[in-house]
């Protein structure tokens, strides 16, 4: 191979999207292969895999989902600050639905009696799913029309939700912290197939139906190009207000399932706890997967791989015996790391590194 190719393919590498992250996280590994003993150790129970590696992909499928979801938002240029709220929604409207009983005592006497029936049936999964996939894509279409139509700045919009999320989610549950005992319900969040947790199944299919939406059709564009100048998308036809519409909305359908699986894994609603400081995490691995916050060109794969940098990096802290309440601390590194790695001056002192290879 030629030294120019080779220059050539070098800059090509840097100027992915995917090679930022994928280098994070192999440092992380790399620092686990030295300091943890056995941390790749991978055991079979029962025909499923088990270990750190299958943890880390398990754990971040939460924020995944969020961060699908969050990167059609901040590549329109906006953010969405209620997604942690949405989740608790989502989790309330669920669990009310699978255990009605725990409103009975505010049910006039007919409707109790009539639910204390031993041939009462509680309503089919499907519905329970249907329902609060429905109830949290409302919430982001909500989100959406106030930054799109009502002109109300992104952060101020979905910091109402976030505020009275929680709230509207407790109001759904009477304040009572509802546990879950529905089995087919606790799978979305423990259930394994074909040797994998199932949530990572969950993250594939949403991850799929996102990129033949944005890569398969005009909408991508439509996303990157009212990201990078609503202006001139609008001087090209491109109707901003539906773009960013369709971006919110999608967000917090994103959210819904998260907030299934969260709540699934933990078989609780938990309104006031589940979901909390969510929104950061999605938001950071959004900007470590490379989509910048002004908005414009991005990467749903590389948003993922954030979301396992964010996780490895928790375990890992884990393993090596780090306190929890020391991880935000933690955290709040690797997001000056990731700021300054994607600042102008590294990049061009990456381009000019390249452009004395090539020379």
């Amino acid at each position: 191979m030629s030294k120019s190719k080779f220059s050539f393919n070098f800059r090509k590498i840097t100027e992915s999207r995917l090679f930022f992250p994928l280098v994070a996280l192999g440092l992380i590994l790399l620092f686990d292969l030295i300091a943890v003993p056995g941390f790749f150790r991978i055991s079979t129970r029962e025909g499923n895999l088990y270990g750190n590696l299958i943890d880390i992909a398990r754990n971040a499928s939460t924020v995944s989902l969020l961060a699908i979801g969050m990167t059609l938002v901040i590549a329109t240029g906006g953010v969405d600050l209620s997604v942690g709220a949405i989740m608790a929604i989502s989790a309330s409207v669920a669990a009310i639905l699978m255990n009605p009983y725990v409103l009975a005592t505010e049910l006039p006497p007919h409707i109790m009696k009539f639910m204390s029936d031993p041939n009462f049936t509680y309503q089919p999964l499907w519905i329970v799913i249907l329902a609060t996939l429905i109830v949290a894509t409302i919430c982001g279409l909500w989100n959406g029309l106030l930054v799109a139509y009502g002109k109300i700045q992104c952060m101020v919009a979905t910091l109402i939700l976030m505020i009275a999320g929680r709230g509207i989610a407790q109001l759904i549950t009477n304040g009572v912290r509802i546990q879950i005992f529905y089995e087919p319900y606790a799978f979305i969040g423990q259930g394994w197939i074909i040797i994998l947790p199932f949530s990572l199944y969950l993250v594939a299919i949403v991850f799929v139906l996102a990129w033949l939406l944005t890569r398969r059709t005009a909408i991508g564009m439509f996303i990157e190009s009212v990201g990078t100048n609503a202006r001139s998308s609008f001087f090209s036809g491109i109707d901003e207000k539906r773009v960013k519409l369709l971006a919110y909305t999608f967000c917090g359908f994103c959210a819904g399932i998260a907030g299934l699986v969260a709540s699934s894994n933990i078989k609780t609603s938990d309104a006031f706890n589940l979901g909390v400081a969510k929104e950061l995490d999605a938001i950071l691995a959004v900007v470590i997967g490379g989509t910048m916050m002004s908005g414009g060109r991005f990467s749903l794969l590389a948003s993922i791989v954030g979301a396992w940098v964010i996780q490895a990096i928790t375990t890992s802290m884990y393993a090596v015996g780090v306190p929890a309440f020391a991880l935000q601390a933690i955290k709040a590194v690797v997001v000056i790391l990731v700021v300054l790695l994607y600042s102008e001056q590294v990049r061009n002192f990456v381009q000019k590194i390249s452009a004395r290879k090539e020379a």
